[in-house]
Parts: C-alpha cells; structure tokens; sequence
C-alpha cells in the first residue's frame, strides 16, 4: 500500500491512513479464514430455466402479469433486492477508493466484489426465466438505478467499515425473508445462498471493526455511531424506494423490529460496546449518544409492530366479516 511518497501524519488527522497500515494484517488473516470457508456456487444452478420461453422478439409471447407466480409483495421486494445488487460498480469504487486497491486490502475488494456479481445474475435470471416480474420495466429501473448510482458521501475509512458491517446483515436478513415470502422453494433456496454470502462478508468487515476498537477505540467508536444512527440502506436512492420499504415492512421482510434486533445489537454486543471500558471522554460520549439512539429506536420498533399487528387485526375482522 503506498503512501504516495508523503509522510503520513501525526495525530488524530493520521488515524484512518495508519490504521489502514495496522489492519492489513487483520485483513489478511481474515481474507484467509475467507476463502477456507466461503464455498464457491454455481448462479446457473439455481435457476429453473426449464420454465423459460422466448419473448415476442424471438417470436414468443411478451410479458403479461398473469405470467407471474409472485404476490405483490414478494415481486416488490425481489425487485428491491435485485436493484441494490446492480449497483455494484458503484459499491466496488466506494470500498476501493477507501481501503485501496493493493496488498491485502486490495485482494479482498476484488474477491468481495466477483463474490458480489453472483447475486444480481442470479436473481435477474430467475426473475426474466420464472417471468416473475415484466422484464422491461426491471430494465428500465435498472438503467435508471445505475446511471444514478451510489455515493455514500465523504466516509472515512472507518465509518466505511463500520457501515458495511451492519449493511452486509441488513442485506442477509432481507434477502432470506424475501426468499421465505415467495413461497418458491427454488427462490427460497437462492435467496438462502445469496444470504449465507453476506453473512460471511458481514463477519469480515465486522472482524476488521473489533481490531479498529483495540487500536483506536475512540475513533473507531464514533464511527459507530455515525453509522448506526445515520443508517441507511444503499438502495435508498431507487425509485419508489420509501413507498416499497413501507411494503416490506408491513409483511415482516424488513422492518425497525429487526433492524434492531437482528441487525444493530447482534453486532454492537460482539464488539461489547455496551461493556467496553477503554474509552476517553469522546469515545464515551459517542456511546452515550448511540446507546440513546438504540432506546429510541427501540421504542419507534415497538411502536411500529404494534401498529402493524392492529392493522392485520382490522384485515382480518373484515375478512371474517
């Protein structure tokens, strides 16, 4: 990794470029247990492609929305899926204009990122072979999603890495619900293998996050709390993106109850921030302010849940009725 023959700087201004030195041999060492672990998968296998047809270019028949075997719901939340997933060109940049493009933390941008390509070529696969949603319209969503791309603003290094770790389980948790609310088992067990993919990758960059807090706890833990409080998930620039997350919510696929639950505290109790002693006074203030934040957030999921479950409540009395 070069410094580009200057100095790297002393003080709280050289955190993020020496800690970029002091980690590679963190990234290294997880990049290994990686790829030990990680099992190569076929995106071919799991596509149904006996259940293809030609279109009306090649003398078939174009889409019509009889031929989808979705509900609503689960097209909206395939197709969310799916969109995250094509910005990949733009995530790759985001993490290699960060950690670099050499030594180890080049070699794991450029595996996360061929790991990463499988999933939008599966689920667009299944998706155009299954006719589960019009092909056009996912086409035109995608040129508009990816010519707008993705910029996740002036993050440092660390807020970087700290994001990617809540990111990469929020992704794990929505693709393996989406999987169950389709009721396909084949996308089922597509959407499971997508999962099992970002579980690794979350486990990676949390790994990187729990070295960070020995070296620099206080940096490190504001970090943390820029992104847990400004969360959002990187497909919030889509079209319709706040209408389709309301949807997705209200069928349980993703919602503030699991965000925290499943996603937030499963990772801030692995790096014992709630625990942690070895914080100056702004580390500790940043943790006074996240842990206020998840109370809060806590009680908006509760508020949330409650609202839904009387909603199906009411759905159900006038289904009854």
């Amino acid at each position: 990794m070069s410094t580009n023959g200057g100095r790297i700087p002393d003080g709280p201004e050289g955190v993020q470029t020496r800690l970029l030195y002091e980690l590679e041999p963190v990234v290294e060492e997880n990049l290994n247990r990686h790829t030990a672990i990680a099992k190569d998968w076929m995106p071919h296998d799991y596509i149904p492609w006996s259940r293809g047809r030609d279109f009306a270019f090649l003398g078939g028949e174009d889409w019509v929305p009889e031929d989808s075997p979705l509900d609503p719901v689960a097209k909206t939340a395939m197709v969310v899926n799916l969109l995250t997933e094509d910005n990949l060109p733009s995530y790759h940049r985001e993490i290699a204009t960060r950690f670099g493009r050499e030594g180890a933390w080049g070699q794991w941008v450029g595996r996360w990122t061929a790991e990463e390509g499988r999933h939008g070529i599966a689920l667009r696969d299944y998706l155009v072979v299954t006719r589960g949603v019009d092909p056009v319209k996912l086409e035109a969503l995608r040129m508009e999603h990816m010519t707008a791309g993705y910029d996740s603003g002036e993050k440092t290094m660390l807020q970087a890495v700290a994001y990617v770790s809540f990111q990469e389980l929020a992704t794990r948790v929505s693709h393996r619900n989406t999987g169950a609310a389709t009721n396909c088992p084949i996308a089922e067990q597509l959407l499971g293998r997508i999962a099992q993919d970002e579980n690794l990758h979350m486990i990676f960059y949390r790994n990187l996050v729990a070295a960070a807090l020995e070296r620099a706890p206080d940096e490190t833990m504001c970090a943390i709390r820029d992104e847990v409080v400004g969360f959002t998930m990187p497909g919030a620039g889509m079209t319709d993106f706040q209408r389709n997350s309301v949807t997705i919510a209200k069928a349980g696929i993703y919602d503030l109850r699991l965000h925290h639950d499943a996603v937030i505290m499963p990772v801030l109790k692995y790096w014992k921030i709630l625990d942690r002693s070895d914080f100056g006074p702004v580390g500790e203030q940043a943790r006074i302010e996240l842990v206020e934040f998840m109370a809060e957030l806590d009680a908006q999921a509760t508020r949330f849940v409650e609202q839904r479950e009387r909603m199906r409540a009411r759905q159900a009395a006038r289904a009854g009725g």
